[in-house]
């Protein structure tokens, strides 16, 4: 017999001895399985004993065994998949309670559907350690040592070593991408990018374009110094160049005679959506312009710090 991983097995069991075990779990109390498995059991089974493992696709056995129609479609209709998950428990499940002693493996290798019989590698053997034991001998003996046997034993060791050595030559966040080191008071990192956008102009003021991006580079200057933000400038062209940025700030000003009203809000840039919104106000009476800007970037840029901190 030749498994599927190509290695010699020796000969096959013969059609009457693999029937007389189908027929063995079948009528056994630990084979749990409910009728439509026990169906695709033998359906899966005769089909290959027929030499026709090759045709056990999931359409074919879902028109077979399952009833489905020309228009059966496997990838919204699991149901051929999910019966040979079943099936599969349910065999290993016989075979570790009452099967130990069984002259014949039957399983279905996951990935297919067409079953592989073999002889029981040695009394007692579980379905586990037949695959085991079929790829360190055969009928005629112990067959060579090959190097994928090295594998876990000698791989897997010498992959650890390895990150050992780097581990002592490089810090281990470089290459993974994070810091693997707590933050603490003096290297707390940022937890939002903000990316301030400027004002919008409400209505028309002599010097109302200068107060607005006045206005927008001293809110810069203000978020940069808080803990916990990073500012992202605006690029020229977003539609073809992507911020990497968590929330947008967005709003406009307005002028009445004697005051200035500024109306902002922090936007979420993934979905949209508005995490926090407030409106200032300010008496710009006396020719005090650049006093009252002063005042609405604390305002502001404290009211941000502190949306964030609470999550808004």
């Amino acid at each position: 017999m030749v498994s599927n991983d190509g290695e010699s097995r020796g000969p096959a069991p013969d059609r009457d001895t693999v029937r007389e075990q189908l027929d063995r779990i079948l009528q056994s109390g630990e084979f749990h399985a409910p009728d439509r498995g026990r169906q695709f059991l033998r359906h899966v089974v005769e089909e290959a004993l027929q030499g026709r493992a090759d045709a056990l696709t999931a359409y074919a056995i879902g028109q077979a065994v399952f009833a489905r129609g020309a228009t059966f479609d496997a990838q919204s209709d699991p149901v051929v998949r999910i019966e040979a998950g079943r099936i599969r428990r349910a065999l290993e499940r016989y075979y570790l309670v009452s099967g130990g002693k069984d002259p014949v493996i039957i399983t279905i290798p996951k990935g297919r559907y067409a079953p592989s019989f073999e002889w029981r590698a040695r009394t007692g053997a579980t379905p586990g350690e037949v695959a085991t034991v079929g790829r360190q001998f055969t009928r005629g003996g112990d067959r060579p040592l090959r190097y994928r046997d090295l594998l876990v034993p000698v791989g897997v060791p010498a992959i650890f070593g390895a990150i050992a050595i780097l581990a002592l030559i490089r810090p281990l966040e470089n290459y993974f991408g994070t810091s693997l080191v707590p933050p603490t008071a003096g290297t707390q990192r940022a937890v939002a990018r903000i990316v301030v956008e400027p004002l919008g102009i409400l209505g028309a003021r002599p010097g109302a374009t200068e107060m607005a991006r006045g206005l927008n580079d001293q809110l810069i200057s203000r978020l940069a110094k808080l803990d916990g933000i990073v500012v992202v400038a605006p690029v020229a062209n977003v539609s073809t160049t992507p911020i990497a940025a968590v929330f947008n700030l967005q709003g406009n000003i307005a002028f009445g005679e004697d005051s200035v009203h500024v109306q902002v809000r922090l936007v979420k840039s993934a979905d949209g959506t508005v995490v926090w919104a407030k409106r200032f106000d300010q008496d710009v009476a006396g020719n005090k312009m650049l006093d009252a800007q002063d005042r609405l970037c604390t305002a502001i840029s404290r009211e941000i710090s502190e949306a964030l901190k609470t999550g808004g």
